[in-house]
């Protein structure tokens, strides 16, 4: 019998057993009102309160699953001389110093790996000095712990994102190292390797990639993932990871739904959470069908329609419940952006009020707060539970629970 490898994910909601997360660091103090567009915020982020409300997030994952964290792991093999040469050599293609490069080679592990993630300011010239203007040797990472975007394991294999903005282009570079040197990462392979995808047009982020079934994904064409990445995407998960079916959805270019996951998420076998303007109505967005050794694409009438089409009819769950304002403010605050630990046991922002009810009223959802949760409250296998932790300062940097986390081993539903 062949040992179980620790990567696989073929669902979005089966039961979840090692996940990776990044706890908000110093590299988020880069984040200022004249900066904050460069690194892709709408806002700052209180440090301290974002640290609490992370850590809250993170021990009542670790409830149900293993959860790693990105600096551990990188630290694990950091010492490896073969891992520092190609974190070096890639990195040092960012920020193209020298004099950084070789200070890189013997520094300790946990010290390098912090540089990667929290950057260095520059010293600057004399006439950056007096005009106070502050520049980075190295660039620092107030993204990653948003882990979903850089990284997506599919099925025993992994996709490393192709990222839209040179801000994030280390993380892909963190990411490789990881899949391609941690024992406990081991997987069978890279199905797209973005951390090599230099040419303008070749665009994925893993907040637009929903595994729903071993044989179907869900992708989203959002702003930072492109036609042209997911024409060749789609070829590899056909030959790759067995997949049969790929619906995507076309999102128009908006600063909410910067990822389909902001907009949609599968929540059990039967239902998922979606903000209805993008969904149902006139302003729906469009729904393309592809399918293996079929020629072309489809577009399918809605996304409901899609997944009937490929044997998958989940019923909607709205955001923000019936009311339009309402939606709007709670798809803004993350309403849609769900992450299981099992069919029917999901994590989100508690602010997000009008769609717990509504979770509740259309299927059945009990609500909880990850404290009481701590506290040793009880669940039963066959509940549904929604889990809600405070998520105001990290709700700042424009992601949920789904942003949040990166599953790397999940058991097999179907």
């Amino acid at each position: 019998m062949s040992t179980p490898a620790p990567v696989r994910v073929t669902s979005e909601v089966g039961p979840l057993r090692t996940v990776m997360c990044h706890r908000p660091g110093t590299e988020l103090l880069a984040v200022t009102p004249a900066t904050r567009e460069d690194f892709l915020y709408d806002d700052i982020i209180d440090l301290a309160r974002a640290r609490r409300e992370h850590d809250t997030f993170t021990a009542a994952l670790a409830r149900f699953a293993r959860v790693l964290l990105v600096p551990d792991l990188l630290a694990d093999i950091a010492d490896l001389a073969e891992v520092r040469q190609f974190l070096i050599e890639r990195v040092m293609d960012v920020a193209r110093s020298e004099p950084l490069s070789r200070e890189l080679l013997d520094l300790p592990a946990a010290e390098l790996v912090a540089l990667f993630i929290e950057g260095r300011e520059g010293a600057g010239g004399p006439l950056q000095r007096m005009l106070n203007v502050q520049s980075y040797e190295l660039p620092p990472l107030p993204n990653l712990f948003f882990t979903r975007d850089a990284g997506m394991v599919v099925g025993d294999g992994v996709i490393i994102g192709s990222m839209k903005f040179t801000v994030r282009w280390t993380e892909e570079i963190l990411m490789k190292a990881l899949f391609t040197y941690h024992p406990d990462l081991a997987n069978r392979g890279l199905i797209y390797d973005g951390s090599e995808e230099r040419r303008a047009g070749f665009t994925l982020e893993g907040g637009d990639v929903h595994v729903l079934r071993p044989d179907l994904v869900l992708l989203g064409m959002s702003e930072r993932s492109s036609p042209s990445a997911f024409d060749l995407v789609a070829g590899n998960l056909v030959q790759q990871a067995g997949v049969r079916d790929i619906l995507v959805a076309v999102l128009p270019t908006d600063r909410a739904m910067i990822h389909l996951d902001m907009i949609f998420t599968m929540v059990d076998r039967e239902h998922c959470v979606v903000y209805p303007p993008s969904f149902v109505g006139p302003g729906r967005v469009p729904i393309l069908h592809y399918r293996a050794g079929r020629a072309g694409v489809r577009e399918m009438p809605d996304l409901f329609a899609g997944l009937r089409e490929v044997g998958l009819p989940l019923s909607p769950v709205f955001c923000g419940g019936s009311r339009r304002t309402i939606q709007e403010r709670e798809q803004w605050s993350s309403g849609c952006n769900f992450v299981a630990v099992r069919p029917g046991v999901i994590f989100g922002y508690s602010r997000n009020e009008a769609t717990y009810r509504e979770l509740e009223r259309e299927a059945g959802y009990r609500t909880m707060d990850a404290g009481e949760l701590l506290a040793g409250a009880a669940i039963a296998d066959d509940e549904r539970v929604a889990i809600t932790f405070d998520g105001s300062e990290l709700v700042r940097g424009g992601g949920g629970g789904r942003c949040m986390t990166m599953p790397l081993l999940r058991e097999d539903i179907w």
